[in-house]
């Protein structure tokens, strides 16, 4: 029976198709440890999924079902840290909207990874400030940013990837041979279906963008293919926006994205950045606007936990052996 003492690497994902994405790329699956009971605490609410991914013992936890945001996140850290004592870096991963503007061609499948920006330590509450009378909306919260042995690693794949391309679309296809049944949800869609709509264009009717094309050529932004030694999909590195409720405002998305420099938003960063750093590693399913629907999470879900996977082969497990368990860190 695994020890929970033997997992330094601790996953949170939001969605079940977040969870599945990262456990297809587990290298070993591992019986679920005996918890102890945690004396003098509530009582650990999460269920948690534990194997081996590259040379590190990894964890999974996800939010209840139907349950999202900064609330749950918060809690379902809390509780994997008390735990498993020894974790001692902890991943966010899953899907998020993207912001593409004039410096960042953000496309549908693309991956973003937080990384710091100027005063923004890669993960900005857009959503918590201070409003002053005849004066616009002052953001106040800038995370903090992620570990520094994380950011290495980051950094190590950045270079990588500039002399070689990455290989993350041949990790998917991997998986998915391997697990079949997981190709119809978690494969590529066809390239026709990346539309970018313009700001001001707001989605007609209630039903779902995949039941409703729009084929007005005026409504939709026209791009230009990829260069070819532009790999596809991209990977970008920068602030990920986290607010208490989904962007679909495609002209705040746009403001937000030329005044702060955002590249994506989500909803449950700030649960885990207001506690302890940590690195959030988003695939993006829609471009945070109005124009959405479900076909697109199970692709950008698999292409962040490729990236994932990833991180965890150029890190060494000595290194993370060497960091301060969060448990401590926390005083939990």
């Amino acid at each position: 029976m695994p020890d929970v003492h033997n997992y330094t690497v601790g996953f949170v994902c939001a969605l079940t198709t977040e969870a599945v994405a990262l456990r297809s790329f587990f290298d070993e699956q591992h019986e679920p440890p005996v918890i102890p009971s945690l004396h003098g605490s509530s009582q650990d609410n999460n269920v948690y999924t534990t194997g081996k991914m590259e040379s590190h013992n990894v964890v999974v936890a996800s939010l209840p079902q139907g349950k999202y945001g900064i609330s749950p996140a918060t809690s379902v850290i809390g509780d994997m840290v008390r735990s498993f004592p020894n974790l001692r870096c902890c991943l966010m991963v899953g899907i998020g909207g993207g912001a593409p503007s004039k410096n960042h061609d953000i496309r549908l499948g693309d991956i973003v990874v937080s990384a710091p920006v100027g005063r923004t330590g890669g993960v900005l509450q857009y959503d918590h400030g201070k409003a002053i009378q005849h004066q616009p909306f002052k953001i106040t919260q800038h995370l903090n940013e992620p570990p520094s042995f994380l950011l290495s690693a980051v950094g190590k794949l950045a270079q990588d990837y500039e002399l070689e391309g990455h290989q993350l679309q041949d990790m998917v296809g991997g998986v998915l041979t391997k697990y079949k049944r997981l190709a119809r949800k978690y494969r590529r869609p066809a390239a026709t279906t990346d539309r970018l709509y313009v700001p001001n264009f707001v989605h007609p009717g209630p039903s779902g963008c995949s039941a409703l094309f729009v084929d007005d050529a005026s409504t939709i932004v026209q791009r230009a293919a990829r260069n070819e030694d532009v790999d596809d999909p991209a990977v970008h590195y920068g602030i990920i926006a986290t607010g208490s409720s989904l962007m679909k405002v495609a002209t705040v998305r746009d403001k937000l994205a030329e005044e702060e420099d955002v590249l994506c938003f989500e909803m449950e960063a700030a649960g885990l950045m207001n506690r302890f750093p940590c690195l959030v590693i988003r695939g993006i399913c829609n471009y945070s606007d109005s124009h959405r629907n479900d076909d697109r999470h199970g692709y950008a879900a698999i292409m962040a936990a490729a990236y994932a996977k990833e991180i965890l082969r150029v890190l060494p497990p000595s290194k993370v052996a060497a960091v301060e368990k969060i448990s401590k860190m926390l005083r939990i």
